[in-house]
């Protein structure tokens, strides 16, 4: 069994982890830290496979954290999560002892996920783009110009930063927006 330390000082991405992890079998959350402080006092007195390390959090942040740990326990693998582009971080994370670097797509301002950042009217349109239906389509059930839902799909793609409707289907389907 791994053991893996989730370290995040916000709780609803520890969970979302924990809820990935427990859908495999030969591997479990087995402690949780939400800052860097935490993180130095668990791992000098517990033993863990691998260690999920937030980059920023309050107090003592993940980088200052990860380079501690490499004098604490050089052997311990350490994942180094993010909301950074890698070229912000990647480099420095790697250098100070990471295994890896992860920069998750899934938020915009490093609070909300991206469809969080639309409007009512535009997320509506995403899940209809998203299901399959043509602008044409969405026209028509929603009683708006073919003009109105192409710049509804402009301003979607442009808060999304992506540039197809494939990428918007596979994002919509990824965070389960559409069955």
């Amino acid at each position: 069994m791994i053991k893996i330390f989730i370290a995040d000082d916000h709780a609803i991405v520890r969970e979302g982890l924990k809820q990935i992890v427990a859908e495999t079998t030969d591997m479990a959350v087995t402690d949780e830290a939400d800052t860097g402080h935490e993180v130095l006092e668990k791992v000098s007195e517990n033993d863990y496979d691998v260690l999920v390390l937030d980059i920023t959090m309050p107090g003592l942040n993940g980088l200052d954290a990860l380079k501690q740990l490499r004098n604490q326990r050089p052997d311990l693998p350490v994942l180094v999560l993010s909301i950074h582009p890698e070229e912000q971080y990647a480099v420095r994370v790697l250098r100070a002892g990471a295994s890896g670097y992860l920069a998750s797509d899934l938020v915009a301002d490093g609070k909300k996920p991206l469809h969080e950042t639309l409007s009512d009217r535009e997320y509506q349109v995403l899940c209809m783009i998203a299901s399959g239906k043509t602008v044409t389509e969405i026209a028509e059930e929603l009683f708006l110009s073919e003009k109105t839902i192409s710049t509804y799909r402009s301003r979607i793609l442009e808060k999304m930063k992506m540039k197809t409707n494939a990428e918007l289907i596979h994002y919509a389907i990824k965070h389960g927006l559409v069955e």
